[in-house]
């Protein structure tokens, strides 16, 4: 993988929507880079030069050239990221390099080059660059496969993802900020849950304080939740990777049927279950998210959150890509074929798949780089939104054709 030429001008970076937008943090200069990867590289950081900064929104990264050779630095704010929580995703990476190796599992990570650092109000970390083609860079979260072939190959690599980190015993990581999960999902009364987070958190808690969250959560989460907490209880936790999309992975090529090389980001790395995290897959990918109304990008202006709003509303026609879900169910069981138990469960998690990050999203956009309206968009477009989909026409197009694959007889 290669690092195109830096360009001129102020750096954009993915927004809310589908429109490039200033970021909410200021992009790593060659100053910086140079101070930080003195730790690694000693006198040869002198020259560090940052060649390609990337366009991720929720923290500053990108490629530098040092000591002869590209490395990929990331800078997150205390607030989102302290480097007690990096070294959790570091052991994660280790780990799943370790046994990807041992039982000849061709699905990887960049290798962690040093410990976390930490300057000031921020943590840093760098990788090894990718090895691979990074098709997907410089398109946002939520954008399509190129192709039916990469989407069945990102199912084959989700499944050596998991058979690559079974046996990895950390403790689940609690609900924080730009964190995957699935508490509030697998429990059958999830309000409790929510509000003990808002005690414990105070970000949250002012996050939330704008909408009549209590009551949302009652009319329009709990029954969904429910029947995923029903259909993950007899499921054993794992840890899984929580933001499976095509931007967070490298291709062997730049064709159609490219296999997958490596996962770039363990950022949002969580113990839940297989299930769960094949139907967040699935969410990241098969529906077509950026063409529902947009909310407020990241770097818009703040001020006072709009109103309360009551109810869902009307869902936009936004229909999902079957032909997309199918490739990537059967590129996962190509590799690790789902148990009766983990179908059902893939149907009942999907519609809820996204309720504990677009929480995690809240706090981020209202509590640490205070945007209300962005926050706006997280509640609204994101958590609620997305529930009105699916209990509309075209979610409920998407869950019954799930439920018909797990009725199939068992291949």
């Amino acid at each position: 993988m290669t690092a195109p030429g830096r360009p001129e001008g102020p750096l954009l970076v993915h927004g809310t929507g589908k429109e490039l937008v200033p970021p909410d943090w200021p992009p790593l200069e060659d100053a910086e880079a140079q101070a930080v990867l003195a730790a690694c590289f000693g006198r040869d950081a002198a020259a560090a030069r940052v060649a390609w900064r990337s366009p991720r929104p929720l923290s500053a990264a990108g490629l530098v050239e040092v000591a002869g050779r590209l490395v990929f630095l990331k800078r997150h704010h205390l607030r989102v990221r302290t480097p007690r929580q990096l070294l959790a995703e570091h052991a994660l990476a280790r780990h799943l390099a370790g046994r990807a190796q041992a039982a000849h599992l061709p699905i990887g990570v960049p290798a962690v080059l040093a410990p976390p650092l930490r300057r000031g109000p921020w943590a840093y970390e760098v990788h090894a660059q990718a090895r691979g083609f990074d098709l997907y860079r410089d398109e946002p979260s939520w954008s399509p496969f190129h192709s039916l072939g990469h989407a069945w190959a990102a199912g084959a690599a989700l499944a050596r993802f998991h058979l690559a980190t079974a046996g990895f015993g950390a403790p689940e990581r609690p609900f924080g900020v730009l964190v995957g999960s699935c508490a509030l999902v697998r429990v059958p009364e999830p309000l409790p849950v929510l509000a003990a987070w808002a005690r414990q958190r105070p970000g949250l808690a002012r996050a939330l304080a704008p909408y009549p969250w209590e009551d949302d959560f009652e009319r329009h989460v709990l029954p969904a939740a429910r029947l995923a907490a029903a259909a993950l209880a007899p499921l054993e936790p794992a840890w899984a990777h929580c933001d499976w999309h095509p931007s967070n992975l490298t291709w062997a090529s730049e064709a159609p049927g490219a296999q997958v090389v490596q996962v770039i980001d363990l950022g949002l790395a969580n113990r839940t279950y297989a299930a769960h995290d094949l139907a967040t897959a699935i969410e990241r990918s098969a529906v077509p998210w950026l063409d529902l109304s947009p909310g407020p990008a990241p770097g818009a202006a703040t001020g006072p959150a709009p109103g309360p709003r009551t109810g869902l509303g009307t869902s936009p026609a936004v229909e999902a890509d079957l032909d997309v879900v199918d490739a990537l169910v059967d590129g996962y069981e190509s590799v690790r074929p789902l148990a009766p138990a983990e179908h059902q469960a893939l149907v009942a998690v999907l519609p809820v798949a996204h309720v504990e990050y677009a929480l995690s999203e809240l706090e981020y956009y209202a509590d640490v780089v205070g945007s209300a309206a962005n926050a706006d968009a997280a509640y609204h477009t994101y958590l609620l939104g997305h529930l009105a989909w699916f209990a509309g026409p075209d979610g409920q197009v998407l869950l019954a054709h799930l439920h018909r694959r797990a009725a199939r007889p068992s291949r």
